[in-house]
């Protein structure tokens, strides 16, 4: 039976009930763990001045969620009462960027501090400091909204991200009973899920990623629409995209994201095409390769290796550009090899009009595609030639990847392996074995050279037969 709180409230209740903004929480220094130690000294200096100049000014959001979580914080954010204006006028080593809401970043080297100014209400009345648009999906397309700390509270996303820190006494404020909700490692809105999740749909993959980062379940209230609303991402910039599943696959926490995205049928609205190969049980093939490979990033990402987008996305992938070949191949009678090219090029103009992938990790990726049908011709030089390809190694690492869902390539994948690690003296012998055990006919195929006509001079006639 579900217990009641001191109100008389059930807990079921209490986790469908939306936060409540008005109730304004301070705690002195001595009532919370936060120390200016923990903070970076750039964000320190901008907290200083802005309070110097007369603005109230605050750290917040997920560098004092972080703090209080004992985490070390990638980013802090300051939010002030100051307009971007006079936060430019405060700092010559200020920027300003952004059209949907403007901000301030403060440049020291390769740190950038974030400003923000105290967002109001978007359904003010319009005038120059006040600019607001929606679509009429809800989704806000410019939030140029400035207000009140507390309608900055109100604004925020999740409660736990509804937390201040003042450099000036010390203090944290809580508007949002964020403090709370991380006590009981519970993610909830603020407001109305439907509606925040309208006003940008970006938030249902923010929940997701928290969700996973912070080990922390999504509320009741706030999970129940994202299954409906998930097509609303289809209407997000292809680029916003990209920069979002960065932040989704390669922070850590890739393979729990990677799951809670298909729960919610998120995976399926960012990877369209994949979606007739997932299955009730998650276990097919390409589901495992999937799995397997996030559980790699995770541990390169732990420790602290480097990660690159285009083994990622050629791993994601992958399952559909073998099944688009398959049915080039059955319905076209073309040659494995030109089916299999034909669909590296469909499914990615396919997914960039999703996710606007960079070229240069685009051509990574049909690198690495390619070099799987090379990485099969282990005769004369084609061993040598493909290790002298700059993306052999990760076109390798894939093979191996491969070999541990696939069936038919351990063998492949075997010899490989003692190629690559064998002394240059030796990988003759191993190329010699490899011809020997390949099938005649295999190995007169790949040996065969493809003659031209040759071209009559003009005005000649053909030779009689």
């Amino acid at each position: 039976m579900l217990g009641k709180d001191e109100g008389g409230e059930t807990q079921m209740e209490s986790e469908q009930r939306a936060p409540d903004i008005h109730q304004r929480r301070i705690l002195s220094r001595d009532e919370h763990p936060i120390s200016r130690k923990e903070i970076s000294e750039n964000a320190l200096k901008v907290l200083y001045r802005l309070n110097k100049a007369g603005y109230e000014a605050y750290l917040v959001g997920g560098g004092v969620r972080d703090l209080l979580l004992g985490k070390t914080p990638k980013d802090f954010d300051i939010a002030t009462e100051a307009t971007p204006e006079q936060i430019k006028a405060l700092f010559g080593n200020c920027r300003l960027i952004g059209r949907r809401f403007r901000l301030a970043h403060i440049v020291f080297g390769r740190d950038i501090i974030e400003v923000a100014t105290f967002r109001g209400h978007h359904h003010q009345v319009n005038n120059s400091r006040h600019v607001s648009a929606q679509s009429e999906e809800g989704m806000l397309l410019r939030d140029n909204v400035y207000g009140t700390i507390e309608e900055d509270a109100e604004r925020r996303d999740f409660t736990v991200n509804a937390l201040y820190y003042s450099a000036k006494d010390f203090t944290l404020h809580d508007f949002c009973g964020g403090l709370a909700d991380l006590e009981a490692r519970r993610l909830d809105l603020i407001g109305d899920p439907e509606t925040r999740y309208r006003e940008d749909p970006v938030r249902m993959l923010r929940a997701v990623r928290f969700a996973a980062k912070l080990d922390m379940t999504i509320s009741p209230r706030s999970a129940l629409p994202i299954h409906e609303l998930a097509p609303l991402l289809q209407d997000i910039p292809a680029a916003r995209l990209f920069e979002e599943t960065l932040k989704l696959f390669l922070a850590g926490d890739a393979l729990q994201t990677y799951r809670l995205l298909r729960e919610y049928n998120l995976f399926q609205q960012l990877f369209p095409q994949l979606t007739p190969l997932l299955t009730p049980n998650g276990d097919s093939v390409h589901e495992r390769l999937i799995e397997f490979a996030l559980i790699d990033t995770d541990n390169r990402v732990r420790e602290e290796k480097r990660v690159t987008p285009a083994f990622l996305y050629a791993t994601l992938l992958w399952g559909a550009v073998e099944s688009r070949a398959r049915i080039l191949e059955n319905e076209s009678g073309l040659p494995w090899h030109d089916a299999f090219m034909m669909a590296v090029n469909e499914v990615l103009d396919s997914q960039t009009r999703i996710i606007a992938i960079p070229r240069r990790f685009t051509t990574d990726v049909r690198d690495i595609w390619a070099l799987q049908l090379r990485l099969t011709r282990r005769q004369g030089r084609h061993p040598e030639r493909a290790m002298e390809h700059p993306k052999f190694r990760a076109a390798y690492d894939f093979l191996l990847l491969r070999n541990r869902v696939e069936r038919g390539i351990g063998e492949l994948a075997s010899w490989w392996e003692r190629y690559v690690e064998s002394a240059p003296e030796s990988r003759h012998q191993l190329q010699r074995e490899a011809s020997r055990d390949e099938p005649r006919e295999a190995r007169e195929n790949n040996n065969k050279k493809r003659r031209r006509p040759r071209r009559r001079k003009p005005g000649s006639a053909p030779s009689a037969s």
